[in-house]
C-alpha cells in the first residue's frame, strides 16, 4: 500500500491538532466541541450561560453558585489589601478573574498618552466597525490607539450563530438604557423579557421583576416596588 503524499499527511496531522486542541479548549469552558468548531471561533467562558444553560442551572441547584463564590473572594482579597506591607499581587486574585485588567489598563493609558499607534482590544462606539450592529453600540474590538482616541478596526460580518445571540443582547442593552431613563416599571419588565437568559427561559417575568426592585430598592428609588 502506498503511503500518503506529503500534502494529504499535512492535512491530516492539522486536522489531529484541531481535534485535539478543540477537546481541550471544550473541557477548560465546559461546552460541547461540535459548538466550537460551528462556531469557528472560541467562546469567551461567560457564553456558558446561554450555551449550556440547563447545565448551569443544574450545578446552581446543586450548590455552586458563582456569584457567592466571587463575594467570599473579595471579602479574603480585601483583607489583604488591608495590610500595608503588601506589596506582590494576591495569588488569589487569579481565581477571581480579571486579573491582568490592571496591566490592559495601564498599557491603554500610556497609548493614550504617547500615541503609540498600537493595536489594543478595547470597549467603544461602533461606528463602522462592526456592520451587523449598529452606529451608536458599544462593541469590543481590536483599536488603534492614538492620542486622539481608541479608533476601532473594521471587522468582518459576523457568522450567524454569533449574530443573532449579539444582536439580541444589543436589543436588551437598549431597552434597559430605556428603563434607566425613565424610571418606568413597564420598561423595566420589557428589557427583562426581552433577554434570552429571563423571558425565553422563565416564562412570568414579574415574580422576579418584584425580587430585584425590592432587592435594590435603596439604588433605584424611582422605581415602583412591590411590597
Amino acid at each position: 500500500m502506498d503511503a500518503p503524499a506529503p500534502a494529504a499527511r499535512a492535512r491530516g496531522d492539522v486536522r489531529r491538532r484541531e481535534e485535539a486542541h478543540g477537546q481541550s479548549i471544550a473541557a477548560e469552558l465546559k461546552l460541547p466541541v461540535a459548538l466550537i468548531r460551528e462556531l469557528g471561533a472560541v467562546p469567551s467562558y461567560y457564553l456558558r450561560y446561554y450555551y449550556a444553560f440547563a447545565d448551569v442551572i443544574a450545578e446552581q441547584r446543586a450548590g455552586y453558585r458563582r456569584a457567592e463564590e466571587v463575594m467570599e473572594l473579595e471579602r479574603r482579597l480585601l483583607e489583604m489589601y488591608a495590610d500595608p506591607s503588601l506589596d506582590t499581587k494576591p495569588a488569589l486574585l487569579n481565581d477571581r478573574g480579571g486579573a491582568w485588567y490592571s496591566e490592559a489598563a495601564a498599557r491603554l493609558l500610556a497609548s493614550l498618552h504617547d500615541g503609540a499607534g498600537d493595536v489594543q482590544v478595547v470597549n467603544v462606539r461602533n461606528g463602522d466597525a462592526m456592520p451587523d450592529l449598529a452606529a451608536d453600540d458599544v462593541v469590543e474590538v481590536p483599536a488603534r490607539i492614538e492620542r486622539d482616541g481608541a479608533h476601532p478596526i473594521p471587522q468582518p460580518p459576523m457568522p450567524p450563530a454569533m449574530r443573532e445571540l449579539v444582536r439580541t443582547i444589543k436589543a436588551f442593552e437598549r431597552l434597559a438604557i430605556r428603563a434607566a431613563l425613565s424610571g418606568e416599571r413597564a420598561d423595566v419588565r420589557a428589557a427583562l423579557e426581552s433577554h434570552p437568559l429571563v423571558g425565553g427561559r422563565i416564562g412570568d417575568v414579574d415574580p422576579l421583576l418584584d425580587a430585584l426592585l425590592k432587592a435594590n430598592r435603596a439604588h433605584l428609588p424611582r422605581f415602583g416596588v412591590a411590597t
